[in-house]
């Protein structure tokens, strides 16, 4: 068996499969479930896979994890349960069944799901689109080290994998998951500043845009330490340093402390009310 099956093809699952197919997976190989025939249509022209819509195919995602060696997970966390259920029995006994979805633990899924299936939860971020993410995997009970490792193959094709326990994985969220978003909080926060300093909004947001996503740049050079980047731009009794003091005293560490906790909390409720 050598498919890949992604059943719910929104961008997340849309980037990985495309991060695939660039790192060498015969699109042939590739099949694809949607809702919409014209989603399907477009999925179909942009990478070349098999492509069905279950609008017009209501067996669409039993036919796709027929015979798959990998099936990815990509619907919304509410529906990954019935999901599973559905293609239980066509699912091969060998076949890794993968979720991308948020805050689904794997007792859930492989509850949905034959016994002794082997099962990968992987949280990927939004970066992922553009081959610059980072995506934990945790396997389930019956995931042996080749299938992790099988996994582990595909999603670097789309950044970073790192391989966690399941009980951090709530944190990781808090830091990856949740991190570009305050990366761009970030970002509107400095353009607000620049405006209210004199800037042109267009041109402060322009500068904004582009400072933090050089700082990413440097960040992930090899060897990068963010604290060691800081330092080296804070000269002492500087205007970066002046700034960096504002920071510090108005908390904002420990309200970024806060905030990723708030996350990891709110995560483990997600997960609980899908019981």
């Amino acid at each position: 068996m050598s498919r890949i099956a992604f059943l719910g093809t929104g961008s997340m699952n849309e980037a990985i499969m495309g991060g695939m197919i660039a790192a060498g997976t015969d699109p042939s190989e590739v099949v694809a479930t949607v809702r919409r025939a014209e989603r399907a249509a477009e999925l179909a022209e942009r990478h070349h896979v098999v492509a069905i819509a279950g609008s017009e195919d209501p067996q669409a995602n039993l036919e796709a994890v027929r015979d798959a060696a990998v099936v990815i997970l990509g619907v919304k966390p509410v529906g990954i349960a019935a999901l599973a259920r559905e293609i239980s029995p066509s699912l091969d006994t060998h076949t890794i069944v993968v979720s991308v979805a948020a805050a689904v633990s794997l007792e859930q899924l492989e509850a949905a799901l034959p016994k002794g299936q082997p099962v990968v939860r992987a949280m990927p971020n939004t970066p992922a689109r553009l081959g610059h993410g980072v995506v934990s995997i945790s396997g389930g009970t019956n995931a042996t080290a080749e299938q992790l490792a099988q996994v582990r193959a595909l999603f670097e094709t789309v950044g970073t994998v790192v391989e966690i326990p399941e009980s951090q994985v709530d944190a990781l969220s808090a830091i990856s998951g949740s991190g570009p978003a305050y990366a761009f909080y970030l970002a509107e926060a400095m353009a607000a500043a620049g405006a209210e300093l004199g800037l042109d909004p267009e041109l402060s947001a322009l500068l904004a845009r582009e400072t933090v996503a050089g700082a990413g740049y440097m960040l992930a050079e090899p060897g990068a330490d963010a604290a060691a980047l800081r330092r080296a731009v804070t000269s002492p009794n500087g205007t970066t340093e002046r700034a960096i003091a504002a920071f510090d005293k108005g908390g904002i560490p420990a309200i970024i402390a806060q905030g990723a906790k708030d996350a990891a909390d709110r995560a483990a409720e997600i997960t609980a009310s899908l019981d």
